[in-house]
Protein backbone atom coordinates (compact mmCIF):
# COMPACT_ATOMS: atom_id res chain seq x y z
CA UNK A 1 0.00 0.00 0.00
CA UNK A 2 1.29 3.43 -0.90
CA UNK A 3 2.11 6.13 1.62
CA UNK A 4 -0.94 8.16 0.60
CA UNK A 5 -3.37 5.27 0.86
CA UNK A 6 -1.85 4.38 4.22
CA UNK A 7 -2.34 8.00 5.26
CA UNK A 8 -6.07 8.09 4.72
CA UNK A 9 -7.34 4.58 5.28
CA UNK A 10 -5.58 2.85 8.11
CA UNK A 11 -2.99 4.79 10.10
CA UNK A 12 -3.19 8.42 8.93
CA UNK A 13 0.12 10.24 8.98
CA UNK A 14 -1.67 13.07 10.73
CA UNK A 15 -1.83 10.90 13.81
CA UNK A 16 1.15 8.62 13.64
CA UNK A 17 2.15 7.40 17.09
CA UNK A 18 5.87 7.79 16.64
CA UNK A 19 8.33 10.16 15.01
CA UNK A 20 11.83 9.67 13.67
CA UNK A 21 14.43 10.04 16.40
CA UNK A 22 17.42 12.31 16.65
CA UNK A 23 17.84 15.97 15.89
CA UNK A 24 15.14 16.09 13.23
CA UNK A 25 12.44 15.02 15.69
CA UNK A 26 13.63 17.64 18.15
CA UNK A 27 13.63 20.29 15.42
CA UNK A 28 10.05 19.43 14.43
CA UNK A 29 8.90 19.59 18.03
CA UNK A 30 10.49 23.00 18.42
CA UNK A 31 8.99 24.18 15.13
CA UNK A 32 5.48 23.06 16.09
CA UNK A 33 5.79 24.67 19.50
CA UNK A 34 6.89 27.87 17.80
CA UNK A 35 3.77 27.73 15.61
CA UNK A 36 1.60 27.20 18.67
CA UNK A 37 3.36 30.02 20.48
CA UNK A 38 2.61 32.41 17.63
CA UNK A 39 -0.98 31.16 17.67
CA UNK A 40 -1.22 31.89 21.39
CA UNK A 41 0.05 35.43 20.84
CA UNK A 42 -2.33 35.93 17.93
CA UNK A 43 -5.29 34.67 19.97
CA UNK A 44 -4.87 37.60 22.32
CA UNK A 45 -5.91 39.88 19.47
CA UNK A 46 -9.31 38.20 19.54
CA UNK A 47 -9.77 38.12 23.31
CA UNK A 48 -11.11 41.68 23.32
CA UNK A 49 -12.32 41.86 19.72
CA UNK A 50 -15.90 42.95 19.24
CA UNK A 51 -18.47 40.79 17.53
CA UNK A 52 -18.54 43.33 14.69
CA UNK A 53 -14.81 42.87 14.12
CA UNK A 54 -15.04 39.08 14.05
CA UNK A 55 -18.14 39.04 11.84
CA UNK A 56 -16.54 41.44 9.34
CA UNK A 57 -13.49 39.16 9.24
CA UNK A 58 -15.67 36.11 8.56
CA UNK A 59 -17.40 37.89 5.69
CA UNK A 60 -14.01 38.85 4.25
CA UNK A 61 -12.71 35.27 4.57
CA UNK A 62 -15.79 34.04 2.69
CA UNK A 63 -15.24 36.55 -0.11
CA UNK A 64 -11.55 35.64 -0.32
CA UNK A 65 -12.29 31.93 -0.68
CA UNK A 66 -14.78 32.50 -3.48
CA UNK A 67 -12.33 34.84 -5.22
CA UNK A 68 -9.65 32.12 -5.03
CA UNK A 69 -11.95 29.36 -6.36
CA UNK A 70 -9.90 28.61 -9.48
CA UNK A 71 -6.66 28.33 -7.50
CA UNK A 72 -8.26 26.13 -4.82
CA UNK A 73 -9.94 23.82 -7.35
CA UNK A 74 -6.66 23.47 -9.28
CA UNK A 75 -4.81 22.50 -6.10
CA UNK A 76 -7.59 20.11 -5.16
CA UNK A 77 -7.37 18.45 -8.57
CA UNK A 78 -3.76 17.52 -7.79
CA UNK A 79 -4.86 15.96 -4.50
CA UNK A 80 -7.65 14.04 -6.23
CA UNK A 81 -5.30 12.81 -8.94
CA UNK A 82 -2.87 11.45 -6.37
CA UNK A 83 -5.72 9.96 -4.36
CA UNK A 84 -7.08 8.04 -7.34
CA UNK A 85 -3.60 6.83 -8.29
CA UNK A 86 -3.10 5.52 -4.78
CA UNK A 87 -6.46 3.76 -4.56
CA UNK A 88 -8.28 6.12 -2.22
CA UNK A 89 -11.83 4.77 -1.67
CA UNK A 90 -14.72 6.59 -3.33
CA UNK A 91 -16.07 7.79 0.02
CA UNK A 92 -12.78 9.47 0.89
CA UNK A 93 -12.44 10.92 -2.60
CA UNK A 94 -15.89 12.46 -2.15
CA UNK A 95 -14.80 14.01 1.16
CA UNK A 96 -11.65 15.31 -0.47
CA UNK A 97 -13.26 16.84 -3.54
CA UNK A 98 -13.81 20.60 -3.83
CA UNK A 99 -15.91 22.06 -6.63
CA UNK A 100 -16.88 25.68 -7.22
CA UNK A 101 -20.30 24.85 -5.79
CA UNK A 102 -18.78 23.32 -2.65
CA UNK A 103 -16.51 26.33 -2.18
CA UNK A 104 -19.54 28.62 -2.37
CA UNK A 105 -21.26 26.44 0.24
CA UNK A 106 -18.17 26.56 2.49
CA UNK A 107 -18.06 30.35 2.14
CA UNK A 108 -21.78 30.58 2.89
CA UNK A 109 -21.17 28.60 6.10
CA UNK A 110 -18.72 31.32 7.17
CA UNK A 111 -21.36 33.97 6.47
CA UNK A 112 -23.87 31.98 8.51
CA UNK A 113 -21.38 31.96 11.38
CA UNK A 114 -21.20 35.72 11.17
CA UNK A 115 -24.94 35.84 11.76
CA UNK A 116 -24.82 33.71 14.90
CA UNK A 117 -24.56 35.17 18.42
CA UNK A 118 -21.04 35.58 19.79
CA UNK A 119 -20.57 33.09 22.66
CA UNK A 120 -17.66 35.01 24.20
CA UNK A 121 -18.78 37.00 27.20
CA UNK A 122 -22.09 35.18 27.57
CA UNK A 123 -23.07 34.91 31.23
CA UNK A 124 -23.74 31.24 31.95
CA UNK A 125 -24.94 31.93 35.47
CA UNK A 126 -24.52 34.49 38.22
CA UNK A 127 -25.72 35.55 41.62
CA UNK A 128 -25.09 37.86 44.54
CA UNK A 129 -24.07 36.00 47.68
CA UNK A 130 -25.49 36.87 51.12
CA UNK A 131 -22.15 38.54 51.95
CA UNK A 132 -22.49 40.86 48.96
CA UNK A 133 -19.98 39.20 46.59
CA UNK A 134 -21.25 39.41 43.01
CA UNK A 135 -20.50 36.30 40.91
CA UNK A 136 -20.63 35.66 37.17
CA UNK A 137 -19.57 32.62 35.19
CA UNK A 138 -18.81 33.80 31.65
CA UNK A 139 -17.79 32.11 28.43
CA UNK A 140 -14.20 32.71 27.30
CA UNK A 141 -12.13 31.30 24.41
CA UNK A 142 -10.11 28.11 24.81
CA UNK A 143 -7.03 29.88 23.40
CA UNK A 144 -5.31 27.61 20.86
CA UNK A 145 -7.30 24.78 19.31
CA UNK A 146 -5.42 22.01 17.49
CA UNK A 147 -7.11 20.01 14.73
CA UNK A 148 -5.91 16.67 13.35
CA UNK A 149 -8.04 15.40 10.49
CA UNK A 150 -8.04 13.44 7.27
CA UNK A 151 -8.96 14.17 3.67
CA UNK A 152 -11.45 16.95 4.42
CA UNK A 153 -10.26 20.37 3.16
CA UNK A 154 -13.65 21.86 4.09
CA UNK A 155 -12.67 21.19 7.72
CA UNK A 156 -9.79 23.63 7.26
CA UNK A 157 -12.28 26.42 6.65
CA UNK A 158 -14.82 25.24 9.22
CA UNK A 159 -12.14 25.09 11.91
CA UNK A 160 -10.78 28.53 11.00
CA UNK A 161 -14.24 30.13 10.99
CA UNK A 162 -15.38 28.54 14.24
CA UNK A 163 -12.10 29.41 15.93
CA UNK A 164 -12.29 33.03 14.80
CA UNK A 165 -15.89 33.53 15.93
CA UNK A 166 -15.22 31.88 19.30
CA UNK A 167 -12.05 33.91 19.87
CA UNK A 168 -9.51 31.12 19.34
CA UNK A 169 -6.47 30.57 17.17
CA UNK A 170 -6.25 27.24 15.37
CA UNK A 171 -3.31 25.01 14.42
CA UNK A 172 -4.15 22.45 11.74
CA UNK A 173 -2.76 19.09 10.68
CA UNK A 174 -4.76 17.97 7.70
CA UNK A 175 -2.97 14.90 6.38
CA UNK A 176 -1.11 14.40 3.12
CA UNK A 177 -4.17 13.49 1.03
CA UNK A 178 -5.36 17.12 1.04
CA UNK A 179 -1.93 18.75 1.25
CA UNK A 180 -2.20 20.93 -1.87
CA UNK A 181 -5.76 22.03 -1.12
CA UNK A 182 -4.99 22.91 2.49
CA UNK A 183 -1.80 24.75 1.62
CA UNK A 184 -3.69 27.13 -0.67
CA UNK A 185 -6.68 27.50 1.68
CA UNK A 186 -4.51 28.37 4.70
CA UNK A 187 -2.60 30.93 2.64
CA UNK A 188 -5.83 32.52 1.35
CA UNK A 189 -7.26 32.70 4.86
CA UNK A 190 -4.06 34.18 6.28
CA UNK A 191 -3.96 36.94 3.68
CA UNK A 192 -7.65 37.68 4.26
CA UNK A 193 -7.09 38.00 8.03
CA UNK A 194 -4.23 40.42 7.50
CA UNK A 195 -6.37 42.47 5.14
CA UNK A 196 -8.81 43.18 7.98
CA UNK A 197 -6.10 43.91 10.53
CA UNK A 198 -5.96 40.54 12.29
CA UNK A 199 -2.87 38.29 12.57
CA UNK A 200 -2.40 35.62 9.91
CA UNK A 201 -1.09 33.43 12.74
CA UNK A 202 -4.68 32.90 13.88
CA UNK A 203 -4.83 30.11 11.25
CA UNK A 204 -1.70 28.00 10.81
CA UNK A 205 -0.82 24.54 9.57
CA UNK A 206 1.91 22.08 10.52
CA UNK A 207 1.40 19.95 7.41
CA UNK A 208 4.91 20.76 6.15
CA UNK A 209 6.32 18.71 9.04
CA UNK A 210 4.48 15.55 7.98
CA UNK A 211 3.94 12.71 10.43
CA UNK A 212 6.32 14.10 13.07
CA UNK A 213 4.37 17.36 12.95
CA UNK A 214 1.19 15.54 13.92
CA UNK A 215 3.01 13.81 16.77
CA UNK A 216 4.48 17.10 17.98
CA UNK A 217 1.05 18.70 17.94
CA UNK A 218 -0.29 15.88 20.11
CA UNK A 219 2.57 16.46 22.55
CA UNK A 220 2.37 20.27 22.67
CA UNK A 221 0.78 20.39 26.10
CA UNK A 222 1.01 23.90 27.49
CA UNK A 223 1.18 25.33 23.97
CA UNK A 224 -2.10 23.92 22.59
CA UNK A 225 -5.13 24.12 24.88
CA UNK A 226 -7.32 21.44 23.32
CA UNK A 227 -6.98 18.98 20.45
CA UNK A 228 -9.84 17.77 18.25
CA UNK A 229 -9.29 14.71 16.01
CA UNK A 230 -11.70 14.27 13.11
CA UNK A 231 -11.60 11.28 10.82
CA UNK A 232 -11.61 7.50 10.91
CA UNK A 233 -11.52 5.30 13.97
CA UNK A 234 -7.78 4.67 13.73
CA UNK A 235 -6.92 8.37 13.61
CA UNK A 236 -9.23 9.24 16.50
CA UNK A 237 -8.07 6.43 18.76
CA UNK A 238 -4.41 7.12 18.01
CA UNK A 239 -4.82 10.76 19.00
CA UNK A 240 -6.77 9.84 22.15
CA UNK A 241 -4.13 7.27 23.10
CA UNK A 242 -1.00 9.26 22.27
CA UNK A 243 -1.89 12.88 23.01
CA UNK A 244 -0.73 14.71 26.12
CA UNK A 245 -2.88 17.68 25.09
CA UNK A 246 -6.51 17.43 26.33
CA UNK A 247 -8.63 15.81 23.59
CA UNK A 248 -12.27 16.25 22.67
CA UNK A 249 -13.05 12.95 20.98
CA UNK A 250 -15.13 13.04 17.82
CA UNK A 251 -16.73 9.79 16.84
CA UNK A 252 -16.95 7.25 14.09
CA UNK A 253 -20.48 7.07 12.72
CA UNK A 254 -21.85 3.54 12.85
CA UNK A 255 -25.41 4.89 12.67
CA UNK A 256 -28.61 2.80 12.72
CA UNK A 257 -32.11 3.16 11.28
CA UNK A 258 -34.77 1.02 13.00
CA UNK A 259 -38.17 0.51 11.32
CA UNK A 260 -40.74 -0.36 13.96
CA UNK A 261 -43.85 -2.50 13.61
CA UNK A 262 -46.66 -0.50 12.03
CA UNK A 263 -44.35 2.27 10.81
CA UNK A 264 -45.41 4.38 7.85
CA UNK A 265 -43.51 2.40 5.25
CA UNK A 266 -43.38 5.17 2.66
CA UNK A 267 -41.86 7.48 5.29
CA UNK A 268 -39.49 4.75 6.43
CA UNK A 269 -38.25 4.14 2.89
CA UNK A 270 -37.63 7.84 2.29
CA UNK A 271 -35.76 8.20 5.60
CA UNK A 272 -33.70 5.08 4.91
CA UNK A 273 -32.64 6.19 1.42
CA UNK A 274 -31.82 9.70 2.61
CA UNK A 275 -29.85 8.37 5.58
CA UNK A 276 -27.85 5.96 3.43
CA UNK A 277 -27.50 7.52 -0.02
CA UNK A 278 -27.85 11.32 0.24
CA UNK A 279 -24.09 11.43 0.87
CA UNK A 280 -22.23 8.27 1.76
CA UNK A 281 -18.78 9.44 2.84
CA UNK A 282 -19.94 11.19 6.01
CA UNK A 283 -20.17 10.16 9.65
CA UNK A 284 -23.94 10.67 9.91
CA UNK A 285 -24.81 8.31 7.04
CA UNK A 286 -26.71 5.17 8.09
CA UNK A 287 -24.68 1.95 8.07
CA UNK A 288 -27.20 -0.55 9.50
CA UNK A 289 -30.93 -1.06 8.93
CA UNK A 290 -32.95 -2.94 11.55
CA UNK A 291 -36.54 -3.97 10.72
CA UNK A 292 -39.18 -5.30 13.12
CA UNK A 293 -40.28 -8.80 12.09
CA UNK A 294 -43.90 -7.66 11.74
CA UNK A 295 -42.90 -4.94 9.26
CA UNK A 296 -40.32 -6.96 7.37
CA UNK A 297 -42.57 -8.97 4.96
CA UNK A 298 -43.97 -5.84 3.34
CA UNK A 299 -41.22 -3.26 3.99
CA UNK A 300 -38.04 -5.19 3.26
CA UNK A 301 -38.73 -6.30 -0.34
CA UNK A 302 -39.43 -2.70 -1.38
CA UNK A 303 -36.54 -1.35 0.67
CA UNK A 304 -34.05 -3.87 -0.70
CA UNK A 305 -35.17 -3.17 -4.27
CA UNK A 306 -34.79 0.58 -3.71
CA UNK A 307 -31.36 0.15 -2.15
CA UNK A 308 -30.25 -2.03 -5.05
CA UNK A 309 -31.56 0.53 -7.54
CA UNK A 310 -29.45 3.15 -5.75
CA UNK A 311 -26.36 0.98 -6.12
CA UNK A 312 -26.19 -0.05 -2.45
CA UNK A 313 -24.60 -3.43 -1.64
CA UNK A 314 -26.59 -5.21 1.07
CA UNK A 315 -25.09 -7.44 3.77
CA UNK A 316 -27.98 -9.17 5.51
CA UNK A 317 -29.04 -11.91 7.88
CA UNK A 318 -30.85 -15.05 6.73
CA UNK A 319 -34.32 -13.52 7.02
CA UNK A 320 -33.27 -10.51 4.96
CA UNK A 321 -31.95 -12.84 2.28
CA UNK A 322 -35.21 -14.83 2.33
CA UNK A 323 -37.31 -11.70 1.84
CA UNK A 324 -35.16 -10.23 -0.93
CA UNK A 325 -37.00 -9.83 -4.24
CA UNK A 326 -35.77 -11.63 -7.33
CA UNK A 327 -32.66 -10.06 -8.78
CA UNK A 328 -31.51 -8.45 -5.52
CA UNK A 329 -28.40 -10.04 -4.04
CA UNK A 330 -27.90 -10.13 -0.28
CA UNK A 331 -24.41 -10.98 0.96
CA UNK A 332 -24.24 -12.88 4.28
CA UNK A 333 -23.69 -10.43 7.14
CA UNK A 334 -21.05 -11.10 9.78
CA UNK A 335 -20.15 -9.42 13.05
CA UNK A 336 -17.68 -7.33 11.08
CA UNK A 337 -20.58 -5.88 9.06
CA UNK A 338 -22.53 -4.93 12.18
CA UNK A 339 -19.43 -3.08 13.43
CA UNK A 340 -18.45 -1.37 10.17
CA UNK A 341 -18.69 2.28 9.22
CA UNK A 342 -18.77 1.66 5.46
CA UNK A 343 -18.59 5.26 4.21
CA UNK A 344 -19.67 3.72 0.92
CA UNK A 345 -22.76 2.40 -0.87
CA UNK A 346 -23.02 -0.58 1.47
CA UNK A 347 -25.37 -1.34 4.34
CA UNK A 348 -25.95 -4.12 6.87
CA UNK A 349 -29.56 -5.29 7.34
CA UNK A 350 -31.11 -7.40 10.10
CA UNK A 351 -34.66 -8.45 10.92
CA UNK A 352 -35.30 -8.27 14.66
CA UNK A 353 -38.21 -9.85 16.59
CA UNK A 354 -39.07 -6.75 18.60
CA UNK A 355 -37.94 -3.36 19.90
CA UNK A 356 -35.92 -4.98 22.70
CA UNK A 357 -33.84 -6.88 20.16
CA UNK A 358 -33.28 -3.70 18.15
CA UNK A 359 -32.12 -1.85 21.27
CA UNK A 360 -29.79 -4.72 22.20
CA UNK A 361 -28.29 -4.78 18.71
CA UNK A 362 -27.66 -1.03 18.73
CA UNK A 363 -26.16 -1.07 22.22
CA UNK A 364 -23.81 -3.84 21.11
CA UNK A 365 -22.57 -2.30 17.87
CA UNK A 366 -23.15 1.45 17.94
CA UNK A 367 -20.33 3.96 17.95
CA UNK A 368 -22.56 6.33 19.93
CA UNK A 369 -23.14 8.78 17.09
CA UNK A 370 -26.74 8.77 15.76
CA UNK A 371 -29.67 6.36 15.83
CA UNK A 372 -33.05 6.78 14.13
CA UNK A 373 -36.43 5.15 14.73
CA UNK A 374 -39.34 5.23 12.31
CA UNK A 375 -42.55 4.53 14.22
CA UNK A 376 -46.16 5.52 14.81
CA UNK A 377 -46.02 4.24 18.37
CA UNK A 378 -45.29 6.89 21.03
CA UNK A 379 -44.19 4.42 23.74
CA UNK A 380 -41.73 2.85 21.29
CA UNK A 381 -40.26 6.21 20.40
CA UNK A 382 -40.00 7.18 24.07
CA UNK A 383 -38.19 3.95 24.92
CA UNK A 384 -35.84 4.39 21.96
CA UNK A 385 -34.97 7.92 23.11
CA UNK A 386 -34.62 7.02 26.79
CA UNK A 387 -32.79 3.72 26.53
CA UNK A 388 -30.15 4.51 23.92
CA UNK A 389 -27.11 6.56 24.87
CA UNK A 390 -25.90 7.98 21.56
CA UNK A 391 -25.09 11.64 20.99
CA UNK A 392 -28.17 12.12 18.78
CA UNK A 393 -31.48 10.26 18.51
CA UNK A 394 -33.81 10.87 15.57
CA UNK A 395 -37.53 10.07 15.69
CA UNK A 396 -39.04 9.84 12.21
CA UNK A 397 -36.14 11.79 10.72
CA UNK A 398 -32.97 11.01 8.77
CA UNK A 399 -29.65 10.40 10.51
CA UNK A 400 -28.21 13.04 8.17
CA UNK A 401 -29.59 15.80 10.42
CA UNK A 402 -26.80 15.30 12.97
CA UNK A 403 -24.96 18.29 11.59
CA UNK A 404 -24.27 21.72 13.01
CA UNK A 405 -25.71 23.56 10.03
CA UNK A 406 -28.83 21.41 9.89
CA UNK A 407 -29.47 21.93 13.61
CA UNK A 408 -29.06 25.70 13.36
CA UNK A 409 -25.64 25.80 15.02
CA UNK A 410 -23.72 26.94 11.95
CA UNK A 411 -20.56 25.15 10.90
CA UNK A 412 -19.22 22.52 13.26
CA UNK A 413 -15.75 21.32 14.10
CA UNK A 414 -16.92 17.73 14.50
CA UNK A 415 -19.48 15.48 16.19
CA UNK A 416 -18.42 14.65 19.72
CA UNK A 417 -19.42 11.20 20.97
CA UNK A 418 -17.84 11.60 24.39
CA UNK A 419 -19.67 12.84 27.48
CA UNK A 420 -17.25 15.43 28.86
CA UNK A 421 -17.60 19.13 27.98
CA UNK A 422 -19.19 18.70 24.56
CA UNK A 423 -21.48 16.13 22.94
CA UNK A 424 -23.00 16.05 19.47
CA UNK A 425 -22.29 18.80 16.93
CA UNK A 426 -19.48 21.00 18.24
CA UNK A 427 -20.35 24.56 17.34
CA UNK A 428 -19.32 27.88 18.82
CA UNK A 429 -20.26 27.35 22.46
CA UNK A 430 -18.37 24.05 22.52
CA UNK A 431 -15.15 25.87 21.58
CA UNK A 432 -15.31 28.02 24.69
CA UNK A 433 -14.68 27.36 28.33
CA UNK A 434 -15.71 29.52 31.28
CA UNK A 435 -14.15 31.69 33.93
CA UNK A 436 -15.52 33.00 37.19
CA UNK A 437 -15.58 36.76 37.71
CA UNK A 438 -16.05 37.86 41.32
CA UNK A 439 -16.72 41.49 42.36
CA UNK A 440 -16.43 42.60 45.94
CA UNK A 441 -16.16 45.75 48.03
CA UNK A 442 -13.07 45.02 50.06
CA UNK A 443 -14.29 41.55 50.98
CA UNK A 444 -11.92 39.32 52.92
CA UNK A 445 -12.56 35.76 53.96
CA UNK A 446 -13.34 35.37 57.64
Amino acid sequence: MSTLAHDTQTRPDAAAPSAPGGARAVDVEEAVRAVAGRAKTASRALATASRATKDAALEHLADALVAATDEIVAANALDLERGRANGLPDGLLDRLALTPERIVAIADALRELAGLPDPVGEVVRGQTLPNGLRLRQVRVPMGVVGMIYEARPNVTVDAAGLALKSGNAVVLRGGSAAAESNRVIVRVLGHALEAVGLPADLVQSVDEHGRPGGVALMHARGFVDVLVPRGGADLIQTVVRESTVPVIETGVGNCHVYVDAGADEAMALEILLNSKTQRVGVCNAAETLLVHADAAPTFLPAALAALAAAGVVVHGDAETERLAPDGVEVLPATDEDWATEYLALEIAVRVVPDLDAALDHIRTWTSGHTEAIVTRDLPSSERFVAELDSAAIMVNASTRFTDGGQLGLGAEIGISTQKLHARGPMGLAELTTTKWVVHGDGHVRP
